[in-house]
């Protein structure tokens, strides 16, 4: 099968497409025909090992010192089971499934394997929601995770208000459209470009950090989520973080792990069935064109999800 390795930290330039031997699945696994994978931040992180200081030794010690401890990354997929071991309940040969793989890696490949139960080394795996591409189904599937990871944390509820400082990403264009089913008041922080888009999602305000630089004093929110992560600032945002409610809860992304979750996956199925999200796509690459996926995720600006078609 074709794979992308990555043999060195570095650009997107060390990603190389090579021929690797398609796995065999164990009989507690699923072997999947990826479909679509997503570039991320995360892909971004590994790949270029850009690590903040303070989490540079576990994380090296967890992907890999001087290069990859897996030579094939990718976080997400989505695609067909093409097989399934003996001991497996859940799925069957030609369901569309979509998820996370974890420390497992490996997304970026025409065939990876993966277990039907949960942990942070194998990832997650649920079944997709109808009518999506595999490509959508990606953003649904790293988004969607993320954002109820966090929202979960704030236990959002009708009548609450809500922040998300990076509404436009994977994460935040979720955010945004989850919490206002829940019945929030959201504000949406993002840059002048995508002040439509936010609203569109069903933000009742979207603020500009890039004209912004505070709020009103008398503001105040039960829940503040930072979907950016920790390392992307502004003086909109730290006001945004002073502005809680009593009792309320500020929270980031970079906050810990993307944790892995069939049963949140198959909530999302059930919000995006229902019509209450929709994924947001920025751009779709092929295969060929990882290094170009690669390098526009790390200029940073993107709206949404970018999704790769690995088998169209």
């Amino acid at each position: 099968m074709k794979a992308y390795v990555c043999p060195k930290y570095g650009p997107p330039e060390v990603l190389r497409l090579t021929e690797v031997a398609t796995p065999a699945p164990a009989d507690d696994e699923v072997l999947v025909k990826v479909r679509a994978t997503a570039v991320t931040n995360s892909d971004i992180f590994i790949r270029g090992s850009q690590i903040p200081l303070r989490h540079w030794i576990p994380m090296r010690l967890m992907i890999g010192l001087t290069r990859p401890r897996r030579r094939i990354i990718g976080l997400v997929l989505a695609g067909e089971v093409e097989s399934a071991g003996r001991d497996i309940r859940r799925f069957k040969p030609g369901d569309r499934v979509y998820g996370i793989t974890c420390l497992g890696l490996g997304a970026y490949a025409e065939y990876t394997c993966m277990r039907e139960t949960d942990s942070n080394r194998d990832g997650c795996l649920a079944l997709m929601p109808k009518d999506l591409t595999f490509e959508e189904a990606t953003a649904t599937a790293y988004g969607g995770l993320l954002a109820l990871q966090y929202l979960e944390k704030g236990h959002v509820r009708s009548g609450q208000r809500v922040l998300v400082y990076g509404a436009s990403g994977t994460a935040g264009t979720t955010a945004v459209q989850v919490a206002k089913h829940l019945g929030a008041d959201v504000t949406g922080v993002c840059s002048t470009a995508n002040l439509d888009l936010v609203r569109s999602l069903g933000a009742d305000r979207a603020l500009d950090y890039t004209r912004q630089d505070s709020l009103d004093p008398e503001e105040r929110f039960d829940l503040v989520l930072d979907a950016v992560g920790r390392r992307k600032t502004s003086r909109l945002k730290q006001a945004c973080t002073r502005a809680l409610a009593p009792g309320g809860t500020c929270v980031s992304i970079d906050d810990g792990p993307l944790l892995p979750d069939s049963q949140r996956l198959d909530a999302m199925r059930g919000l995006v069935e229902a019509g209450h999200v929709r994924p947001v796509l920025d751009r779709t690459y092929a295969f060929e064109d990882m290094v170009a996926a690669h390098r526009y995720v790390g200029r940073g600006h993107k709206r949404g999800g970018v999704a790769v078609t690995v088998a169209p």
